[in-house]
């Protein structure tokens, strides 16, 4: 199999690069896009439709090939797997739960493929719950399932992360893509490196992705302090903002490597925070430090470790890296991207997301043989081979 990554801010820049790259006679069948809402969407599936292309498609908040960083933009890679090898499959959950429709999702590998591997995207317009997704795939399938993944973006505006493919395209869509594992070895590892800071600290009230108090104070009030900001700042004009700095909340487990949770947004109403995954009431949480290079070690060091286990070789690498991340590395976004893609030295194409899917490593296991789970604030890493 061979992967090609091009990008470009319009339509016409992605049909000039298309036809650059089967000129020399290269037949892509399956496309990887990753976009800004603000683009046209149905043009570009179009276009990839003229060419026989598939589309696997989400919308993000900034997209890359290797450490090459764009917004507002365009990027895909273009595989030329053979198409009996994958099904791509778009399920709408506006009138289903989550639950159910990612089951629907994991059936629907169970009798395409004996072993079958899922790459997802979703959006989360809908309060669409990753945790139940994985949860439904897994139902669906079975619990052996390889599931990596993320949840679309919608360039930080928060109003429309959508998930697409050619003739569908929705806020509340499931998409997945169901690969052969027989014949395509995937193996990935959803990895963070926060380090945790202070005492743990118990939430006393919440609801689904909704925290109202921990240890029993306004959750809000409590996350603003650590912070080091004033409850009269100018954000604070509005019932709801965006906490603009990413510190995560890191859920403690026994028996399992904590779980990021995101603050993505207070309500000055109720002083809640809404997070970008669940936090039973009753969770351990503890603060995390800001990000500083041991971090982007430990997300290589968890690369290498899947390599060296796994995959040693791969023809395409495929990153979901949460938001949060670009937003408190700054700078260190680019160092990161270009370190993970020397692990695999293959073509690299990714976007920023809401949330992703994926294994976290646990000690002394590879990246794949952990649990799959919804995460806030990783990188999760994508590594695929032809056999």
């Amino acid at each position: 199999m061979k992967a090609k990554t091009i990008k470009g801010k319009s339509i016409e820049d992605i049909e000039t690069v298309i036809v650059e790259s089967m000129a020399d006679g290269y037949k892509p069948t399956l496309a990887i896009v990753f976009m800004s809402f603000k683009l046209d969407i149905n043009a570009v599936c179009e276009l990839l439709d003229q060419h026989k292309i598939q589309v696997f498609g989400a919308t993000s908040s900034g997209e890359f090939i290797n450490n090459d960083i764009g917004e507002e933009s365009i990027v895909i890679m273009l595989l030329d797997i053979p198409p009996a090898y994958f099904k791509l499959t778009f399920f709408e959950a506006v009138d289903k739960d989550d639950f159910n429709v990612a089951k629907q999702l994991g059936e629907e590998g169970r009798n395409t493929f004996t072993n079958a591997a899922f790459i997802i995207a979703s959006g989360w317009v809908n309060d669409i719950d990753g945790e139940e997704i994985i949860r439904g795939i897994e139902t669906g399938y079975g619990s052996n399932a390889i599931i990596f993944g993320g949840m679309a973006g919608d360039d930080q505006t928060l109003t429309g992360p959508m998930v697409f493919t050619k003739g569908k395209r929705s806020t509340t869509g499931l998409l997945g893509l169901i690969i052969d594992h027989d014949k395509v070895d995937i193996t990935g590892v959803a990895t963070c490196g926060w380090k945790p800071i202070g005492i743990t600290k118990i939430i006393t009230k919440s609801e689904g992705n909704i925290v109202y108090t921990i240890d029993d104070q306004p959750a809000l009030d409590l996350v603003m302090k650590y912070l080091g900001l004033s409850l009269s700042d100018e954000p604070m004009n509005n019932t709801v903002f965006s906490l603009g700095a990413y510190y995560p909340l890191q859920m403690e487990r026994e028996n399992a490597p904590s779980v990021m949770r995101t603050a993505m947004l207070g309500n000055t109403a109720d002083r809640s925070l809404v997070c970008a995954g669940k936090i039973p009431q009753g969770s351990r949480v503890r603060f995390s430090l800001p990000p500083d290079f041991d971090v982007i070690d430990t997300v290589v060091n968890d690369c290498n470790q899947v390599k060296e286990e796994e995959l040693q070789q791969a023809d395409a690498v495929i990153v979901f890296s949460c938001i949060s991340r670009y937003l408190s590395f700054g700078v260190m976004t680019r160092e990161e991207l270009e370190r993970v893609s020397e692990v695999w030295n293959a073509p690299m194409a990714g976007f920023f997301s809401y949330g992703e899917y994926g294994k976290s490593i646990t000690a002394g296991q590879a990246g794949n043989k952990g649990q799959h789970e919804f995460h806030n604030n990783t990188c999760c890493v994508v590594a695929l081979k032809e056999k």
